[in-house]
């Protein structure tokens, strides 16, 4: 989720010590994650006072996704510590919602196989290129994860009716968006890697 300054490479800051806050804020993140998921499971989910507390820990957690990138770029405190830990934290977040969802029974499996398909892979991408630059978040995966992280809140928290039925239909559209960007990705990658080859 983390989004970089427009170079489509952006090198590790090499000043920046590893020990910083938006480091911490990454780690923070994971470490709500077991948190997340034992309020979410709580009872088989049938708890409607551990579903809110899950929304808060999924929302709070979902912030420092945001806060960590923007004092990593303004502070220019951007790390390889950073740059590998970061889109981690994030797919841990959003697999370990996806999954506990569909453990649940609030949506479907298929939404959480493509999504989660589909985030891996494009990890794996970025740990293809790492050594070649950043490959920049574009506006089309800005708007995934804010579709994505906007339908899982909305599913954690236990709504019924007209609600729910919108946080499913809003994590329909971010499928769309999800795959869309996917392959926009495996494309900057392949370019990523030429290009640096050719230099």
């Amino acid at each position: 989720m983390t989004s970089t300054p427009d170079p489509a490479a952006t090198p590790a800051t090499p000043t920046a010590s590893a020990w910083n806050l938006p480091n911490a804020l990454t780690v923070l993140r994971i470490l709500m994650i077991p948190l997340f998921l034992w309020l979410l499971m709580r009872d088989q989910g049938e708890s409607d006072a551990h579903r809110w507390w899950a929304a808060v820990v999924f929302g709070v957690a979902s912030l420092t996704d945001w806060l960590d990138g923007d004092l990593a770029r303004r502070r220019q405190l951007v790390t390889t510590f950073g740059k590998v830990a970061d889109p981690i934290a994030d797919k841990a977040l959003m697999g370990s919602a996806l999954i506990g969802l569909s453990l649940l029974g609030s949506l479907p499996w298929w939404v959480t196989v493509v999504i989660l398909v589909r985030e891996l892979g494009i990890t794996g991408l970025r740990f293809w290129v790492i050594r070649r630059g950043v490959i920049a978040a574009s506006k089309g995966g800005k708007l995934k994860t804010m579709l994505q992280a906007i339908g899982l809140l909305l599913l954690i928290l236990p709504l019924t009716g007209i609600l729910h039925l919108l946080g499913l239909w809003v994590m329909y559209a971010a499928v769309v968006v999800t795959v869309v960007t996917g392959v926009d990705y495996i494309v900057q990658a392949l370019r990523l890697r030429r290009s640096t080859a050719d230099r």
